[in-house]
């Protein structure tokens, strides 16, 4: 087989996945409902080799990108972000907070503490300000998860509606 073959397959094959939007769920409106937000992406060829202890991550909104570091079938931002349910995602009761409730898998053979950015987005034409919240330290073991919270405080004077949607910013994980 020809190189401009395997080349050809591998690109629609990275079309496949960023139509399909792969495994996990990475944005939720404020309402609560998820769906997912994000596009993924990887190089051609794959490389594997022993645990290198950390995945980490940066970008905003839903696309990806990696820098350094051994991956296997995707990026670090990948390998970090799709251990990341939201669960919800909403103004508190008490009306002074913004809230990300998520659940975090670590479904590897290692513990893993996690660091986590969260992005509250407000609709178009709004006058809000996006605003961030961060999770850090949170250690899940081996094979369980873990529910947290991810709290920015709320500057408006509304019930939050102004802000339609909240996403993973940046999530990073590394092995204890």
């Amino acid at each position: 087989m020809k190189f401009r073959h395997v080349r050809a397959i591998a690109v629609f094959g990275i079309a496949i996945v960023a139509l399909t939007g792969a495994r996990g769920s990475h944005g939720a409106s404020c309402g609560g409902s998820s769906h997912s937000s994000s596009s993924s992406s990887s190089s051609g060829g794959s490389s594997t080799s022993g645990s290198s202890g950390s995945d980490s991550t940066s970008g905003t909104s839903g696309t990806s990108s990696s820098s350094g570091g051994t991956t296997t079938g995707g990026t670090s931002r990948d390998k970090a972000e799709r251990d990341i349910k939201i669960d919800s995602c909403k103004l508190d009761s008490t009306g002074k907070n913004l809230v990300a409730r998520l659940t975090v898998t670590n479904s590897g053979s290692l513990d893993q503490t996690y660091s986590i950015t969260m992005k509250f987005n407000p609709a178009a034409g709004s006058s809000a300000v996006a605003a961030q919240a961060r999770v850090t330290g949170l250690k899940v073991k081996a094979g369980a998860s873990a529910q947290t919270e991810a709290t920015a405080p709320y500057t408006g004077k509304g019930d939050g509606s102004e802000y339609k949607e909240c996403v993973v910013s940046t999530a990073s994980k590394s092995s204890l």
